[in-house]
């Protein structure tokens, strides 16, 4: 049986999961189209020579993990506390990466950074899976 604090949780995490998801498809399909406003100087030092790769990336894996995740979330597949935390976690690798060869560029990068961290707390939240409760801790 689900209680409407445990609804209520997993609304607000899928739907940070579907907006964070919208976002890195927003942002890679702006990369892959061209990034007209977006300097390539940004890319020196690094070993892109433009954002077709760093935009695939957004839009495929961390669009794509944010995805599967609000889905498993609204579904509540036992594996949804597992997806929304590595989805997290692959975002919050990324913006340091980026922050380490790009740096500070965009307020988007402490927005996503807070979202993720949200996610996370949020995402501990979520019922452990059956398999998991019966294990002493």
């Amino acid at each position: 049986m689900h209680t409407p604090s445990q609804n209520r949780l997993r609304y607000l995490l899928g739907t940070i999961l579907a907006f964070v998801a919208l976002n890195a498809f927003g942002g890679g399909f702006y990369g892959l189209s061209g990034a007209s406003d977006v300097p390539k100087e940004w890319l020196q030092g690094s070993p892109f020579k433009d954002y077709l790769i760093p935009s695939l990336f957004l839009f495929v894996v961390i669009g794509g993990s944010f995805l599967f995740a609000s889905i498993a979330v609204f579904r509540r597949a036992h594996s949804a506390r597992f997806v929304a935390s590595g989805a997290a976690i692959l975002v919050l690798a990324w913006l340091a990466i980026q922050v380490a060869i790009i740096g500070y560029v965009s307020w988007m990068q402490p927005a996503t950074t807070i979202a993720a961290i949200i996610v996370l707390i949020l995402a501990r939240f979520l019922p452990r899976p059956a398999t998991e409760l019966n294990q002493p801790a």
